[in-house]
């Protein structure tokens, strides 16, 4: 079994002396592993960052096997390793794809959407905004997207300001009435409706880890990565006066 395919490198763990295991995203094969032989050596290396783009051939005798990966670089990303906060958005994304993605299972929209986020990341873009969209498309991906379009009590479509923590579905501020302090905010940037500040992008990440934890990792028995907690930390803090 063999194919050859271009991929996002999401993870790199050693084996034996001279060898690593590779975790690579790719669009038609999902999130895929193999080994890469001489993976410690100074000439391969240097090429094995996560978030790095690869040109990927893939090889074992079945198809269930690990198999092994010969690897060429195609972009680097390494702009990102200099930005603190970059580098834990990264961290965050590659985190969240090994954690959420089930083995081979291909998702070509979200693998388009984790490469325009971190070509935003890499070029130091303001790219918070676009990583919260990123929480919102990869629980649409998983099967738990919110329904934003309308309030849930009475159908209407403006002064959305909530969401129900059971249903996922948005709730407008005047039908929320004495049940607003129960409900999760529902910021115009998370429906990309707007220039989003700081704040209300720790708003719209408030209400996408509550469906993330809820409903993935409650699932998986297991907390959400620490990747992405620190990374929501770090993007609270800049809320501070």
């Amino acid at each position: 079994m063999d194919w050859r395919e271009e991929g996002l490198l999401i993870s790199v763990r050693p084996q034996g002396e001279t060898s690593v295991i590779i975790e690579v995203f790719t669009r038609d094969r999902g999130r895929y592993a193999g080994l890469v032989r001489g993976g410690i050596s100074r000439k391969i290396a240097p090429h094995l960052q996560p978030g790095t783009q690869l040109d990927l051939s893939w090889r074992a005798r079945l198809e269930d096997q690990l198999g092994h990966f010969t690897i060429e670089p195609l972009a680097s990303r390494a702009a990102i390793l200099s930005d603190r906060l970059g580098l834990m958005g990264l961290n965050a994304v590659c985190a969240m794809l090994r954690f959420t993605l089930a083995d081979r299972d291909p998702h070509p929209l979200l693998y388009t959407r984790t490469q325009t986020l971190l070509d935003q990341i890499a070029a130091g873009r303001d790219w918070p905004p676009a990583y919260l969209l990123w929480e919102m498309a990869l629980l649409e991906e998983l099967g738990f997207g919110l329904d934003l379009a309308r309030c849930a009590v009475t159908g209407a479509r403006d002064d959305l300001a909530y969401v129900s923590p059971r249903t996922g579905r948005a709730v407008s501020r005047t039908a929320a009435g004495d049940w607003a302090a129960r409900l999760l905010p529902l910021p115009a940037a998370l429906m990309g409706q707007s220039a989003a500040t700081p704040a209300e992008i720790s708003d719209g990440l408030r209400t996408t880890g509550h469906f993330l934890d809820s409903r993935i990792a409650a699932e998986r028995g297991r907390p959400l990565p620490e990747a992405r907690h620190r990374l929501v930390e770090a993007l609270a803090r800049r809320t501070a006066p």
